[in-house]
């Protein structure tokens, strides 16, 4: 069975940095493209970046220059690194494996101003 885990959120003050990881057990990490995204309170879900099984990467413009999507086959784990967090970046984040559509359970990132 495929599971995706989220680790790494929490409270941070803004300009401040977070590294959030994704581990997905299942043995399929390795041909999937992996995404994240987040969900503000009383607003839709919405893309943040992707990590493609070639590393090619794709950020949605209001991260684009603050964070940073990778992956890590040997341990089938995704990061987004988060640097000049803002609080509109606070938000529930999700990672999702993109061909199969399943997601994880979310962690929450809040930033203070």
């Amino acid at each position: 069975q495929v599971r995706l885990v989220e680790s790494g959120g929490g409270l941070v003050q803004a300009g401040g940095s977070l590294r959030l990881a994704c581990v997905v057990s299942g043995g399929i990490f390795r041909g999937a493209a992996v995404g994240w995204y987040r969900q503000a309170p009383r607003q839709q879900r919405e893309f943040v970046a992707r990590v493609s099984m070639s590393e090619e990467t794709d950020y949605a413009d209001s991260v684009k220059g603050r964070f940073t999507v990778s992956r890590d086959d040997a341990r089938n784990t995704a990061y987004l690194h988060m640097n000049s967090l803002k609080p509109e970046d606070t938000a529930i984040y999700y990672c999702r494996l993109e061909a199969l559509d399943l997601w994880g359970q979310g962690t929450q990132v809040t930033v203070s101003s």
